[in-house]
């Protein structure tokens, strides 16, 4: 008994009469207790809690958190300023006491009662704050994600153009404009910015998120993003513009349906990026490659002083840009159109701009919400070039599916390694979907492959219709930039769809006339600049190709060595490995 009589000192007689009733009524008292539960349906005594005086039941709660705090707790100066932090919230509580306190003195009532609604109380109030926080954040995004999303096309857009030509900056502007990053976001960066002396880096931020790429300014993976339109679905694929990142620049336009070239109007700027080492040449010839048929130029930075929506300035980049794309396969007429805007500012992305009158087309966006639906074929053979892969409770990959579709539990299989896998769940732009069609940016959660097992440039296929996977090919060549000549045993980069692999030219086996197309009757026994061949070609490892003729997507292909890009290509036969 005296180790019971020295702790609750200040409450004996409560705990005396909870005594003399465990002694006493004991059997009975169990069987209160299991009556206890058919009163719960006492839900209709909240309506009758509030007539009783609030500030009484406060006093009430207050005094039974005093008793327990100085029961539990030996230290009383400790425990006085939260006694004095609860009852400075009893302002705040009396809505929270309709909802809550009914309940909880229904099932028990007494002592036990009073204890109750105060640790609760405590509880609820304090993720109510959280909650209030958390739904802030994600608000903006609530109305985007609609539930007719997959219904909409779906077109992916990568940007393109020379380092600093504001490529990132374009992005993250669309994203606010279409309210994919909401206003607090953006002061957050614009704050981050300034500190670092970066303020007109802020809006690329938004897609720039790695901490390396925000400190230099420099886009070095490709950034993800995407934005709705009243008719279409759109992936932004952020390129990279450095020439040391080209190949991440190739990854991203290879899952591109269309690309948008960005170009600095600002003087010496444009002049830079267009000469002979610049990445715009490079970038529009890669996009060509990469299957890209429709280019949107964006004459960028035109608000700049050195500009100021010059219309002859415009012209003259208009000039000088459309011989070179119209060398590199485009069609001036139907592929390429021209516009101006400034991505710091937002002019002209989506409304007009009163400073450009002479520009009478429509803006950025709802140029690319008028544009031509593209004819995509949903019954055609599963493949999916893999970009990339992680580890997220599974494995994940990350690519564009290019040809037939895909849903829920699916059995696929991964080629060239022959490893059957199924399609735990599918996420569209981080949207869960149970199908999906050509065209999509797809985030695939497999099962039955282990992460370390896949590569990039690994493709999805359906089991019926396999892709082919070999080393050795022939090819179609244009050889674009290369000082030398080029010889069987040559040594380059081959950039095909996603993947990336050594190659070797092992043997030269005709030139083809730029302009009739007739093959010459003799082995070259070199190749140079300009000239187009057909040739033999042994990848280090096995890859996987189509020919171009049956799959175009998988058949063209560049080559790359000393971080230019020499040659692009077209895949015309596939030869059989000797054993």
């Amino acid at each position: 008994m005296d180790p019971r009589d020295t702790a609750p000192d200040s409450w004996e007689q409560e705990d005396d009469v909870e005594a003399t009733i465990d002694g006493q009524l004991d059997p009975a008292f169990i069987a209160l207790n299991v009556n206890a539960k058919p009163f719960v349906p006492n839900v209709n005594a909240a309506e009758f809690v509030p007539t009783f005086s609030v500030k009484a039941h406060s006093e009430n709660l207050d005094s039974a958190v005093a008793v327990e705090k100085l029961s539990t707790m030996e230290v009383s100066e400790s425990v006085a300023p939260v006694e004095n932090g609860d009852s400075d919230m009893t302002p705040e509580e009396p809505w929270d006491q309709k909802e809550a306190e009914p309940n909880e003195e229904e099932p028990g009532g007494g002592s036990c009662g009073d204890q109750g609604p105060t640790v609760t109380e405590i509880i609820e109030n304090a993720p109510e704050v959280v909650m209030e926080e958390e739904e802030e954040t994600p608000a903006p995004k609530v109305p985007l994600t609609q539930p007719d999303a997959p219904k909409k096309e779906h077109i992916n857009v990568v940007f393109i153009g020379h380092v600093d030509a504001g490529k990132s900056t374009i992005g993250g502007q669309i994203m606010y404009l279409t309210g994919m990053v909401d206003k607090r976001t953006l002061e957050k960066y614009e704050r981050e910015a300034k500190e670092k002396n970066r303020e007109t880096w802020y809006l690329s931020w938004a897609l720039d998120t790695n901490q390396e790429e925000r400190d230099k300014g420099k886009t070095v993976e490709v950034g993800r993003a995407y934005f709705e339109t009243d008719k279409k679905h759109f992936t932004i694929l952020d390129a990279p513009g450095h020439k040391s990142f080209v190949p991440n620049m190739i990854g991203g336009a290879s899952q591109a349906d269309l690309a948008v070239l960005v170009i600095s109007a600002r003087k010496g700027e444009f002049e830079t990026g267009f000469e002979k080492g610049g990445q715009t040449r490079e970038h529009a010839m890669l996009a060509k490659t990469a299957g890209v048929k429709h280019l949107i130029v964006l004459v960028n930075k035109m608000d700049d002083p050195t500009v100021n929506w010059s219309l002859e300035r415009y012209d003259e980049c208009k000039e000088k840009l459309v011989p070179f794309l119209k060398k590199v396969g485009f069609n001036p007429k139907k592929d390429i159109y021209f516009m101006p805007c400034s991505g710091l500012t937002g002019a002209n992305l989506k409304e007009p701009t009163d400073m450009c009158s002479w520009y009478t087309g429509l803006p950025f966006i709802p140029h690319l919400d008028s544009l031509p639906l593209f004819n995509r074929s949903t019954d055609g053979p599963v493949r999916l070039p893999i970009v990339d892969k992680y580890k997220d409770m599974g494995t994940v990959i990350l690519g564009k599916l290019e040809s037939g579709s895909i849903s829920k539990a699916q059995q696929l299989v991964m080629m060239p390694n022959r490893h059957v896998v199924e399609v735990l769940s599918l996420l569209t732009d981080d949207v869960e979907t149970d199908d999906a069609e050509p065209g999509e940016n797809l985030k695939l959660r497999l099962k039955g492959i282990e992460e370390e097992e896949i590569l990039p440039g690994f493709i999805l296929c359906n089991a019926e219709n396999l892709c082919h996977s070999g080393r050795t090919f022939d090819a179609q060549i244009v050889i674009i930039e290369h000082k030398s000549i080029i010889c069987p045993g040559y040594n380059a980069v081959l950039h095909i769809h996603t993947c990336i692999e050594e190659v070797q030219i092992t043997a030269l086996i005709c030139l083809v006339d730029k302009k009739t197309g007739d093959k010459s009757k003799t082995r070259p026994r070199f190749v140079k600049q300009d000239q187009v061949c057909i040739a033999r070609l042994r990848t280090a490892g096995t890859i996987c190709l189509e020919t171009f003729k049956d799959f175009p997507q998988m058949g063209r292909f560049t080559l790359r060595d000393e971080g230019k890009t020499i040659a692009i290509g077209k895949v015309l036969k596939l030869v059989a490995e000797r054993d």
